[in-house]
């Protein structure tokens, strides 16, 4: 780890003005800085800044700071952001963690973790030895010739789902943005991984308001029941009214660049009954447009099974 300058701004308006790397648990930040993948010359903590809170008045807001943990179990928060945040990493970290760190953390791919290795987000025009290398747990979806690397958040997966926006605060005011729009995949510019502009905070989460949210799930598939990030998994809600399905939000993780919004397969699920045959129907779609690697191949058959599971989880749960 190189030498750094530490200070904790007063005021969310101290954090902006100044110009640095933005600490709160630390959990990705640190890590990163051990490795040398990030070297930051000033680094902020951000703890004392006023940005706590959970309301679930009307839909759900919750502050940047918030910890995993503490948000995980909140009575108020729906079951399918409880359980990503539950199935992410160990108790210690949940503990640490903040919502807003979670969201911005960054791949896990081995390359990128490795200076000494070439990788395109960390050294642009330097090349993607994934894509012919060691790939088992990389993309299928949102992949281009550039990057090939897995989004890493459990929770960012039930967020894009349940349609999640978050706040931004920055030097020249606040916004705020859906969370499908802030990711980006990479394309020819895989070092852009999202649209937080220079100088900009996370400082709230929202999820609007879905009646039927409290019949919603998280399915995790992995190596390993502790500690381990996703081969694939499912976020899902369903309405289900007289057998049938009214309405849907399904999102996939662990297979794509980004957090993966299935729209059209949320569109036919709508309509049709609430079954297993339905539900397979509806989740072959999840794989179109897929490109797997030498050693992931098994994730075009793994998502749907993924989303099947979690839709029968979830509307078993509501009968």
């Amino acid at each position: 780890m190189r030498p750094f300058e530490l200070t904790a701004p007063a005021t969310v308006g101290d954090a902006l003005g100044s110009a640095g790397t933005f600490l709160a648990g630390g959990t990705t930040l640190v890590d990163l800085m051990k490795l040398n993948v990030l070297t930051p010359r000033h680094v902020l903590d951000i703890n004392g800044l006023p940005l706590h809170g959970i309301d679930t008045a009307d839909g759900l807001r919750i502050g940047a700071l918030e910890r995993m943990a503490d948000i995980a179990a909140h009575p108020g928060v729906y079951p399918a952001i409880s359980r990503a945040l539950l199935l992410s990493a160990s108790q210690q970290l949940r503990t640490m963690a903040s919502i807003g760190g979670n969201l911005m953390q960054r791949t896990r791919c081995t390359y990128f973790r490795d200076v000494t290795t070439p990788c395109n987000r960390r050294d642009p025009g330097s090349g993607c030895p994934a894509i012919s290398g060691a790939n088992r747990m990389h993309a299928v979806l949102g992949t281009s010739d550039s990057c090939v690397a897995t989004h890493p958040s459990d929770v960012a997966v039930a967020l894009v789902a349940l349609g999640a926006e978050i706040r931004l605060a920055g030097p020249d005011g606040e916004r705020t943005v859906k969370l499908t729009d802030f990711y980006r995949t990479p394309g020819g510019t895989p070092e852009a991984e999202h649209d937080l502009r220079l100088g900009e905070l996370i400082t709230e989460v929202v999820v609007p308001r879905l009646d039927w949210a409290g019949r919603s799930t998280y399915v995790k598939v992995r190596d390993r029941q502790s500690y381990e990030f996703a081969l694939c998994s499912a976020a899902v809600a369903v309405d289900v009214r007289d057998g049938l399905v009214a309405d849907a939000r399904v999102a996939v993780g662990g297979v794509a660049t980004v957090p993966w919004r299935l729209p059209a397969v949320e569109a036919a699920l709508r309509g049709k009954p609430a079954t297993e045959e339905s539900f397979a129907e509806a989740a072959s779609i999840a794989v179109e447009g897929a490109k797997p690697l030498a050693e992931n191949g098994f994730k075009l058959s793994l998502l749907p099974r993924t989303v099947v599971r979690a839709l029968l989880e979830v509307t078993e749960e509501s009968r």
